[in-house]
């Protein structure tokens, strides 16, 4: 009996040290400022200097000569649409639209309009857009970055930017809007040396933000941008002032317990008119694992991956095309006209969608060519999805900014409120908007910009009221004060 029971102890004491390693929450990680770019480190050259988008005719001229020089595609199967990936009937569609009718000049026109810079950041060359709105001295001006994911671009802000920068009646404050390409996106450099993942573009983002005289900030994000602005939010809570994500995920400890305890009873964990988007479990993990075969290439071998898309236009559309078709709300971004399909191959029913929704996604993945960064994109996954990324804990470490979650109904994954408040402790607004997906500020920019004030809205206020509490805590100390003076004098 004596035996049993000191096992038993044993048992109980290795369980309470396992479940409180499991749950301490690990100090917050110390991140070198390494230097990413070409050569021996030195000094950035802290310029910042105008850019222009100008894509040679000669890379436009050669683009349309791939596209028109694509080898015969195989043929889908009989009675498949998209389940085996983009359909090549659909994709032939594509590329004759892409070499003949759209336009690269239009969009380059629109994005110039928008001034854009660049600037030297931890070694590399940083390309950014700044809009700062023109307004009476009366109109504050709040400075927000808003960051891009994959396989997104600044395209993606086109709409949302003269949303975010135009003054509102009700608001006393505009933002003035800073939206950079990651590093290996679009126009910023590409890292030389391992090592450049989510949590280490953060701090070039908070330097960025620094260098254009703005040590505090707002800060927005969807997809990688989503998991950027958190890592900031955890890192540099004095320099966030507030986080607005599209896509906020808690990966903590409590978190998954509690996925699993829903999975039981939904109603502990979860409303129920949004129980359908987490369980039952099995559904969602089917799911994640049919839609995540590109999440474990890019992590794993994103140079062989990225190889193929860099030579050939017609393998990058479609790779890219198959995360808007597969990622977006089709009410909100119908760029193809998907049909059911028939028995046969050719059934004659493939057609384009609405054209300008089309362009926009042509807009994102030309870009991606004439700027020759598809491979350095993708290699994100396996700098952020590795041991070294992992054991920084921020996943882990509870964000205490003021957050907000806008949950589309077309995003990849959902976690509930409950949950959500595990990572985000003053998570102060979370909507659901009835259409949308995962490429929220490209498909319904409206709905999302409309968020983005309403939160900074709701900082303000709640900063107000803790300037108003701080004003009565320090009043009741100076009488406590007074009081114990006189005490002593009386004494």
């Amino acid at each position: 009996m004596g035996l049993c029971k000191w096992i038993l102890i044993s048992l109980l004491i290795g369980i309470v040290y396992i479940g409180f390693e499991i749950m301490k929450v690990p100090p917050l990680p110390h991140l070198p400022d390494t230097h990413w770019g070409k050569g021996q480190p030195r000094p950035d050259d802290v310029g910042i200097y105008p850019f222009t988008v100008n894509v040679s005719d000669s890379v436009l001229n050669d683009l349309k000569s791939r596209i028109r020089s694509t080898n015969t595609l195989t043929p889908p199967l009989e009675g498949v649409g998209f389940e085996y990936g983009f359909n090549s009937d659909y994709l032939k569609v594509v590329l004759d639209y892409w070499a003949n009718n759209y336009n690269w000049r239009k969009f380059e026109t629109a994005l110039n309009k928008f001034p854009q810079f660049k600037t030297q950041i931890s070694g590399l060359n940083i390309h950014f857009i700044r809009v700062t709105p023109k307004v009476p001295a009366q109109v504050k001006i709040v400075p927000l970055l808003i960051l891009h994911g994959w396989p997104g671009s600044v395209k993606e802000f086109q709409r949302i930017i003269p949303m975010l920068t135009e003054p509102r009646k009700e608001h006393n404050f505009v933002f003035e809007v800073i939206a950079p390409s990651l590093p290996g996106y679009g126009w910023s450099e590409a890292a030389v040396r391992p090592g450049l993942g989510a949590a280490q573009m953060g701090l070039l983002m908070k330097k960025l933000m620094a260098r254009l005289g703005y040590p505090q900030f707002y800060v927005q994000g969807g997809d990688w941008g989503a998991f950027i602005a958190a890592n900031m939010a955890t890192l540099f809570p004095e320099n966030v002032k507030g986080l607005h994500s599209n896509m906020c995920v808690a990966h903590t400890t409590l978190a998954t317990l509690k996925l699993f305890i829903g999975s039981l009873y939904p109603p502990l964990v979860v409303e129920e008119k949004y129980a359908h988007r987490m369980y039952p479990l099995s559904k969602n993990f089917d799911n994640m694992m049919l839609e995540s075969g590109y999440y474990h290439l890019q992590s794993t071998k994103p140079d062989t991956v990225g190889v193929g898309l860099l030579d050939s236009p017609a393998g990058l559309v479609a790779y890219i095309l198959e995360k808007f078709l597969t990622w977006s709300d089709p009410k909100s971004f119908p760029f193809l006209k998907v049909n059911e399909p028939s028995s046969k191959q050719g059934q004659g029913q493939v057609q384009l969608g609405d054209i300008s929704k089309l362009d926009d996604a042509l807009d994102d993945v030309t870009i991606y060519w004439v700027t020759r960064t598809i491979q350095s994109s993708v290699r994100m996954y396996a700098e952020t999805q590795n041991k070294t990324q992992t054991g920084l804990g921020l996943m882990r470490i509870p964000t205490h900014v003021p957050t907000a979650c806008i949950c589309f109904p077309h995003e990849l994954a959902y976690q509930s409120h409950f949950m959500l408040k595990e990572k985000f402790p003053r998570l102060i607004q979370m909507t659901h908007p009835t259409r949308g997906g995962h490429f929220a500020a490209l498909e319904e920019p409206k709905i999302l910009a409309d968020d983005v004030w309403t939160f900074v809205e709701k900082v303000k206020e709640l900063e107000k009221q803790e300037e108003e509490l701080r004003k009565i805590e320090e009043e009741i100390r100076r009488e406590e004060e007074k009081r114990t003076r006189r005490e002593n004098e009386e004494l």
